[in-house]
């Protein structure tokens, strides 16, 4: 069975009767190794098609669908056609040149890619894979086309007919009549990469990474480099994001799963088609600030705000004019509950955006989503929650310890669960899920149920602990092994983050950085946290609890030696941990002084 991207179920509403029926007939008969898109757009500068068909040993196919039926063309030449309707004569594009235009444009720019082409024989500077392009007719018989002269107009090879798309049809016959679309086969089949390297041309909102990867559709120059590695989101994400439709949905995913990912592929797919603004909001300062400067990135931050939580109740009392609460130790629950009183009072209105997407929905309270899921416009009614217990490191509350219903989120039935870790290799993965399954329990519960994480296969170096007799010794030696690290594996310093479990700690390896000169960034206090710059080249120096969210090449959790903290719970202090690890992309360094239990049960952990 194909995979039809988004799901068919998500895309029904939007679609022709024709393009329901053909799209069943690409799943029910194509194999899984076929990859089916309906009606996304192609560059910048979108032109669509209503299909775009990849298989590895065939290759690149569009396909234009219509349900025109053989009385109401009334002449049709290759440029346009001219349609009989109920509101008259309509003059439409030519299909077949409407989806060669879209083919041919999207060809000459893949050709561009020098790991796209050939490069030696006849076929030379030419798409690696065979490409085509046709015209679905679904209320036209062959028989209707052949006794027609619509084979003058449209080539009878590059038209598949009502009748050989029927539920009836052989698979073989059917999967013929889409190879009869090429005019070429190649012996060598695409591999992964270069299936992934297509998508990631195909569809620029998939890519993952750090913004500062050319665009093949930015009028880039044809000898542009293009990045050795391509990253897109893998195809269960691209599916999930694309088809999560109306309503209010929940994803529960494990640490390095891509739920952030997918929350900012949707923020930017709904950009492009919503009216009134998108509410991102998250409870780490730090990752907010790392959201904000995606969709600065992408060029959408008028359409789409981002805050951490807290920040964004404190702007919407200024903005209705609402006074705040005076500052004090409460201050941060008398902010929430000021901004709940003005909503119930009507002083801050409800359903002021057209969508709402929480990240580390795991962190928030009952009140809180109450409040965020009123702030849903009802006629989008938009939501969506994204959220891992096991990343739950502030210790108001083990998790989402109340009912998803009780919130307002209505989402039975529509929860999406992720286990495969991308982030992590395979060593760190399992390294940190040893750990924090040692101090968690199971949790059994049919709307939130218990995750163990899978790897996704990538393998580098195991964790190393190492242990010392005063905190002065350990970030001494981090000082000193963080240049080597850097130069043996080509890192820059933007690639490398040290954590601390206390402030005190992250003052002692500032005063160090500054006097080694090493450039580093300190996110120490709200206000730096919320100018954190991901790409300027510096080491990053946070709390554990400041770290969630991110990501590194190499990443050294320090201070565990005191870790888990006197008088907090044990299992939010793993939990809290397992987050810092798990920041780790390839290689994890664990320190630690004194004898801490978490210190110890990680020196047997790697002992064994």
């Amino acid at each position: 069975m194909a995979r039809l991207i988004p799901s068919l179920n998500s895309c029904l509403s939007r679609m022709q009767a024709g393009e329901k029926r053909f799209a069943r007939r690409l799943e029910s008969h194509l194999e899984e190794d076929y990859l089916c898109w309906y009606d996304l757009p192609v560059g910048e500068r979108p032109r669509y098609a209503d299909f775009i068909i990849l298989h590895p040993s065939r290759g690149l196919l569009l396909l234009e669908v219509k349900d025109w039926k053989l009385e109401t063309i009334q002449r049709i030449d290759r440029a346009s056609a001219t349609l009989l309707t109920g509101s008259g004569l309509v003059t439409k594009p030519n299909p077949l040149e409407q989806v060669r235009q879209c083919a041919y444009r999207l060809v000459n720019h893949l050709e561009k890619d020098p790991q796209l082409i050939h490069h030696q024989g006849r076929h030379r500077g030419k798409l690696i894979c065979p490409w085509g392009f046709g015209v679905v007719l679904t209320r036209i018989t062959r028989r209707q086309f052949d006794n027609t002269d619509l084979g003058e107009i449209l080539p009878p090879h590059q038209v598949i007919c009502r009748d050989e798309m029927t539920e009836a049809t052989d698979p073989e016959d059917f999967q013929e009549r889409l190879w009869n679309l090429f005019n070429v086969q190649f012996p060598n089949p695409l591999t992964l990469p270069q299936i992934d390297r297509i998508r990631w041309h195909l569809f620029p909102e998939i890519r993952i990474g750090d913004g500062e990867q050319p665009s093949l559709f930015a009028n880039a120059d044809a000898e542009e480099l293009l990045p050795d590695l391509v990253k897109v989101l893998d195809l269960q994400q691209e599916q999930l994001a694309r088809s999560l439709g109306e309503g209010h949905r929940v994803i529960h995913g494990v640490a390095g799963s891509g739920k952030t990912l997918i929350l900012g592929y949707r923020s930017l797919h709904l950009a492009r088609l919503l009216h009134k603004p998108i509410l991102v909001l998250c409870f780490n300062i730090t990752l907010a600030a790392r959201l904000r400067r995606l969709m600065e990135e992408h060029g959408v931050t008028d359409k789409v705000s981002v805050y951490h939580f807290h920040d964004w109740c404190g702007e919407q009392l200024r903005r209705y004019h609402v006074e705040r609460p005076p500052t004090g130790e409460r201050y941060y629950d008398l902010l929430v509950e000021q901004v709940i009183a003005a909503v119930e009072k009507g002083r801050i209105p409800r359903a002021q955006y057209g969508a709402v997407m929480i990240d580390e929905g795991h962190d928030f309270e009952a009140e809180w989503l109450k409040l965020v899921t009123g702030m849903v416009d009802p006629e989008t009614n938009s939501l969506l929650l994204l959220y891992d217990d096991t990343q739950d490191i502030y210790g108001k509350h083990r998790g989402l310890d109340f009912t998803l219903s009780s919130v307002g989120i209505q989402a039975r039935g529509r929860t999406t669960v992720l286990k495969l870790n991308y982030r992590n290799t395979d060593e760190i993965t399992r390294f940190a899920a040893r750990f924090v399954a040692d101090y968690l329990q199971e949790q059994k519960d049919s709307e939130r149920p218990s995750l163990t994480p899978r790897t996704a296969g990538r393998h580098g170096p195991a964790p190393k602990v190492c242990a010392f007799s005063t905190f002065d010794e350990e970030a001494a030696w981090i000082l000193r092994i963080l240049p080597r690290l850097r130069k043996r594996h080509g890192l820059a310093w933007k690639e490398i983050c040290v954590t601390y479990p206390n402030r005190w700690m992250g003052e002692k390896f500032h005063r160090l950085l500054e006097r080694t000169g090493i450039p580093h960034q300190w996110l120490d206090g709200a206000r730096a946290k919320k100018r954190f710059d991901p790409h300027h080249d510096s080491l990053k120096l946070m709390t554990m609890h400041s770290s969630k969210g991110l990501e590194f090449p190499l990443v050294v959790t320090a201070g565990l030696g005191v870790l888990p903290r006197r008088g907090l719970d044990p299992a939010a202090e793993a939990r809290l941990l397992y987050v810092a690890m798990t920041r780790a992309t390839e290689m994890l360094l664990l320190t630690g002084h004194g004898e801490g239990a978490f210190l110890q049960r990680l020196l047997e952990e790697t002992a064994a």
